[in-house]
């Protein structure tokens, strides 16, 4: 008898590969699920269409004055004429190129992390944390190298908002790092120390935090010794996270097993060379969502800095929409900051997200 010759398999049917396989066996799988899906799209219509037609299509984007929003849409014309005191705040507009340079040297920094095999990236990540901060402060404030001063009160809009959320993220970390050891110590006055800080820092809501930190503080400093409205603030609100930072990261030791510590202690290494070498490196990596999530109430509670005076990007708007020459224009200003709010929080969480799968923190064998 010949041998059969073995044929080439066939193709497996369109209707269960590519997109409309992978509609038939989500969205369509079954009847209710077939209703579920068509109720969906049908909401999605009635939403979407409207927001697009007002945001986009009858939309006016270029004049000068209220008066070239004629169309009946969105008046993002508003928006344009005010980008700049929504980006610099009250910042003498001569020394704008002074924040231009700080955010073109935070993306240069930040965009090679996201690069998985980019030169120098480990250089550009500690000069990050260490070079940046003193490069930022120097352009910013001014007074050496020839920069004219710069007091803090003229700062304001998305720039205020990101020095607020950039030194409360960079300090909360360290010292949320430093208060969780602490909760765990083994001796009884740091550990209560710890948690008399903890508890208190987190049984206060950050507005009242930013009220004693304007208000109070500077009745506990020396004479003589006056900290800005501004440093007032970033004091207030480093503490204020550091508390919440320092649960997130002892739930993180927690979860690390007995053995880990014995491994540590067998090798010889010292309290805080095992702490830094074995034991923080893996606690850090498991609650790597709640640290971002931390760092993302952080940047939105940065608009709270308003009720001490202090004019981020909300405050900028919230001026602005005092102006009788651009009335009705609410809308459009809240859209504006809502999504400039929602690019930082989306980029940072995506990157948790890569940062999660490249470190493998879901501990499977």
């Amino acid at each position: 008898m010949a041998d059969l010759e073995r044929k080439p398999d066939l193709p497996p049917p369109a209707s269960t590969v590519g997109v409309l396989g992978w509609a038939k066996q989500n969205l369509f799988s079954s009847p209710v699920d077939s209703l579920l899906t068509l109720g969906a799209l049908y909401l999605l219509y009635l939403t979407i269409v409207p927001i697009v037609d007002w945001g986009l299509i009858n939309a006016d984007f270029l004049g000068s004055t209220r008066k070239d929003c004629n169309s009946g849409g969105a008046c993002w014309v508003f928006v344009v004429q005010r980008l700049n005191f929504f980006i610099y705040g009250f910042y003498p507009e001569a020394e704008y190129w002074r924040i231009n340079f700080v955010f073109g040297l935070l993306a240069f920094l930040i965009v090679p992390q996201l690069i998985e095999n980019a030169p120098y990236k480990k250089f550009l990540g500690w000069f990050f944390l260490t070079g940046f901060p003193v490069v930022s402060g120097v352009l910013f404030v001014g007074g050496i190298f020839g920069l004219e001063p710069v007091p803090t009160d003229k700062w304001g809009g998305l720039s205020l908002t990101l020095v607020i959320a950039f030194v409360g993220i960079v300090a909360a970390l360290p010292i949320g790092i430093l208060l969780a050891l602490g909760r765990r110590s083994e001796m009884p006055v740091i550990r209560m120390v710890c948690v008399v800080f903890i508890e208190i820092w987190r049984g206060v809501p950050l507005i009242s935090v930013l009220f004693m930190a304007s208000v109070m503080l500077p009745l506990f400093l020396p004479d003589g010794v006056n900290f800005n409205k501004l440093l007032r603030a970033l004091i207030g609100i480093t503490m204020f996270q550091s508390a919440y930072m320092a649960e997130v990261i002892r739930g993180g030791l927690q979860a690390i097993p007995k053995g880990q510590y014995e491994a540590a202690s067998a090798l010889g290494l010292g309290y805080w060379r095992s702490m830094g070498l074995v034991i923080l490196p893996q606690a850090l990596k498991l609650v790597i969502p709640g640290i971002v999530n931390t760092f993302i109430a952080l940047f939105k509670d940065t608009t709270l800095v308003l009720i001490i005076g202090l004019f981020d990007i909300l405050g900028t708007l919230q001026s602005v929409l005092a102006d009788p020459a651009w009335p009705d224009v609410s809308t459009e200003g809240f859209v504006f900051v809502g999504f400039a709010f929602w690019i930082f929080t989306f980029t940072m969480s995506r990157y948790s997200i890569r940062l999660e799968r490249k470190l493998d923190t879901n501990q499977r064998d």
